[in-house]
Order: structure tokens, then C-alpha cells, then sequence
């Protein structure tokens, strides 16, 4: 089994205690550990999902023997690369179970983790601009209600009052409401990877970085251990959480992916002085905006229009989106873009993702979030970890297996989820 090493409880007691020894006496947040020749779990993906579904595998069953092993560094993926918006307005079952769990486990994170991740519940608006979207939205809130989540529909005047700077007479999108969810908001990516690998290190499990995955071994359907840039690592379990890179590794597992990889980009402007303070999604446009608490604009759009496996932005895509946003928000328009990028996201048919064993024993799989997986990073994790644990799916992932597109069980949110992917 692996050795703890504590890093230490922050408090505003140990920042006193450093600050007087010139904060000299910091531990690693976390350990970087050569790997061992084999662990119980091997999870593959140390980002956020992936360290996530770790610490629940620790937390609520004990499970301790874990790796989790990463091509680059901790948190370089999706989980750094997307605009941290956290809401579980979602109209089907299955969706709104897992978001919601997502969005509570976010609204204590800090503590439980004693790491502070900057969860900014400051309110998330849907923009309805169109009458297909008034109709779609406000069933929406009828569906929340019935499922236990808190939305509201909210009429301009009151979208005005949260929004000052938006525009709602635009001649072509104008504002004709939108669906409010008081609960929604914002937190910090890197910090909440950053927390989850530190808690992950405290139990003693190893976070390997630079390790990235060459093969996978199995025997008679089973998986044996999975090779890698850092030599052989055997494993009972083997969870593959890699995003838009699942397709790659389920093929050398031997089986197939109902998934696509594309570019999701997004990107920031030069700092202003604080202007909004809501997380604003206008999906007829297919823009979104907020405020950092740098005071950038922190602006994203749809994914690119075919597939591919760039982490980088690209010049017409700012365009489409900006361009898109700037007659619902016109003070964006004398804003200087301060940097952009992209991530790499996995596409399923129905726009749901799967949580599920595979053909292949004791290799199961997390991935097809699509662009909602930020949100989901807590609820994912738990998820995952109880999937793996037991060897079958809890309620929260039980609707999101592989077998549901064979036998046609879709949880169909390609248009459901107010968000056109």
C-alpha cells in the first residue's frame, strides 16, 4: 500500500505561522512518486474527473491502492483549458440527477477538500431569444421543479436588472427572457484539480505525471496492466478518463467508442472594471460571457465543425463567436482579446456522457461530456468511483452505460440541454 504524506491543513493559522518564517516551511501539495509494478486501480486521466473519481474511490469506499497517471501534467487538459461554468439546469432525468449532484458536492468543496477552489455561486441566465426558446425553456423550469432543482423563469426587466450592460432591443436576437438558476455560477478550474490531487496525495495514492499510456494488456478479456513511458504498472482495475483522447485508448483495449473528438475554444479580453456579475449563455448565438475576478471577459462559443484534437484557437472562430455576441453585448466590441485556446472535447450521438464497463474486464470508462464537463467534475467522480468499486453503476450512472446505444436507451440532450453542441 502507499504511504501518506500529509501536506499539512491550511488555515488562516498556518498562513500566520509561515508568514512570520518567510513561508519557508510549505510542503508539496502533493507528491511525485515513481510508480510501483502494480496498484488495485490504475486511472488514467489526471484531470479533474479523473482525480475526482479517485478521491471519491478513497473517501467513500477506502480504496487507497490508486494511481492516477497522466501523459503531461496534473490539470493540463480539458480541466485547464474550459470556462468553469457550473449549472444543472438540464431537462432530462439522468442529466439533471448527475449535474445536481455535481453542483452540491461543488457548494462545499472548499471544506471538504480544505482547499479553496473559488466556487463563485453568483447566479447562471439562459437567454431565450427566440420563441422556440421561451417555449423550450420554460419547460425546462416546469421539468426542474419536478426533479428537485431550483430554476426560475425570468422576464427581460428582471434580465436587465442582473445584466445592466446587456442589450435587449437587439433588431435580430432580441431578449425575450431567460432561464435563471440562482444556484449556478462559477469556480476556479486549475484549483479544483490542484485540491483533489492534494486530498488524493494525503490518502497516499500516487499521482504520476509525464507517464503516458502505450498499450493496455489483457488476457482471457481481462485487463492485466497497462504500459506506459514509465514501465509496466499492473492493476485489478483500469479506468480510462481521458476525454477526447478515449477513443485512442479503448482502441488499444480492443473495443470501440460511440464518441467523436473536437476543438472547443474559448477566450479571455484585456481586464475592465467589474460590469457583470451573473453567468450570461446566449445559445442562439452560441456565445457565452462572464467576469473573472481578474476582471476579464471570459467569452466561449460552440465547438469547431469537424473533427479534430487541436488545443489551440484559431482566428475565424473568434470571429463567429464575438461577432455573435456583440449586438447582445456591445461593450464588447471596444474590448482587445487577451489570449485564447482550445480543448478537446468527446462528442456522444445523443450528447450525454458514458459511465460504464466495457467489453473488456475490469476496465471501465468516463468520458463523452461533450462541453459540459467542468460542471460535472464532482458528481462524475462520485460516480465513477462507486462504478468501479462495486463493479456496477449507482444511480447516478446507471442510465449512462455503453449498452444504452446498442437497445436505443438515449438520454437524448442534443437540444435538451438548451445548448446547441
Amino acid at each position: 500500500m502507499p504511504t501518506a504524506t500529509r501536506s499539512g491543513r491550511y488555515s488562516v493559522f498556518a498562513i500566520a505561522r509561515e508568514a512570520l518564517r518567510q513561508h519557508r516551511g510549505w510542503a508539496r501539495a502533493w507528491a511525485s512518486p515513481e510508480p510501483r509494478d502494480r496498484y488495485k486501480v490504475v486511472i488514467v486521466g489526471a484531470g479533474g474527473h479523473g482525480l475526482a473519481t479517485a478521491y471519491y474511490l478513497g473517501r467513500n469506499f477506502g480504496i487507497t491502492d490508486v494511481a492516477v497517471i497522466e501523459k503531461g501534467w496534473l490539470g493540463g487538459g480539458n480541466t485547464g483549458r474550459n470556462t468553469t461554468i457550473i449549472r444543472s439546469n438540464y431537462l432530462q432525468d439522468p442529466s439533471a440527477a448527475i449535474y445536481d449532484k455535481a453542483l452540491k458536492l461543488y457548494e462545499n468543496l472548499s471544506q471538504d477538500l480544505n482547499y479553496n477552489v473559488m466556487f463563485s455561486p453568483r447566479g447562471l441566465i439562459m437567454l431565450a431569444q427566440t420563441e422556440h426558446e421561451v417555449r423550450g425553456y420554460r419547460r425546462t423550469v416546469y421539468a426542474n421543479h419536478l426533479q428537485g432543482v431550483t430554476t426560475e423563469w425570468i422576464e427581460p426587466a428582471r434580465v436587465k436588472e442582473l445584466v445592466p450592460i446587456i442589450n435587449l432591443d437587439g433588431p435580430r436576437y432580441p431578449v425575450l427572457g431567460g432561464l435563471y438558476q440562482p444556484r449556478g455560477g462559477t469556480a476556479r478550474h486549475d484549483a479544483v484539480a490542484w485540491g483533489y490531487a492534494r486530498a488524493c496525495s494525503d490518502m497516499g495514492m500516487h499521482i504520476i505525471q509525464n507517464c503516458e499510456v502505450t498499450g493496455i494488456e489483457t488476457e482471457a478479456g481481462q485487463v492485466r496492466a497497462v504500459n506506459t513511458g514509465k514501465g509496466r504498472i499492473g492493476c485489478d482495475r483500469l479506468a480510462l478518463v481521458v476525454a477526447g483522447h478515449s477513443s485512442q485508448l479503448a482502441d488499444m483495449a480492443g473495443f470501440r467508442l460511440p464518441i467523436e473528438s473536437v476543438a472547443l475554444q474559448a477566450l479571455v479580453s484585456e481586464p475592465v472594471k467589474p460590469c457583470m456579475d451573473v453567468v450570461v449563455m446566449a445559445n442562439t448565438v452560441h456565445g457565452y460571457l462572464s467576469q473573472s475576478d481578474k476582471g476579464e471577459m471570459v467569452i466561449g462559443g460552440g465547438t469547431d465543425g469537424f473533427n479534430n484534437f487541436t488545443q489551440r484557437g484559431s482566428w475565424h472562430h473568434v470571429e463567429e463567436t464575438v461577432r455573435a455576441l456583440v449586438e447582445t453585448f456591445p461593450m464588447i466590441s471596444r474590448l482587445k482579446m487577451l489570449r485564447q485556446w482550445g480543448g478537446i472535447v468527446d462528442m456522444t450521438g445523443d450528447r450525454s456522457p458514458i459511465l460504464s464497463a466495457t467489453p473488456v474486464g475490469g476496465i471501465f470508462v468516463n468520458c463523452g461530456w461533450g462541453t459540459g464537463g467542468f460542471k460535472a467534475i464532482p458528481g462524475s467522480g462520485w460516480a465513477m468511483a462507486e462504478l468501479i468499486a462495486n463493479g456496477r453503476p449507482g444511480p447516478l450512472a446507471a442510465e449512462f452505460g455503453l449498452n444504452r446505444f446498442r437497445e436505443g436507451r438515449f438520454v437524448d440532450e442534443s437540444v435538451a440541454a438548451g445548448v446547441a453542441h
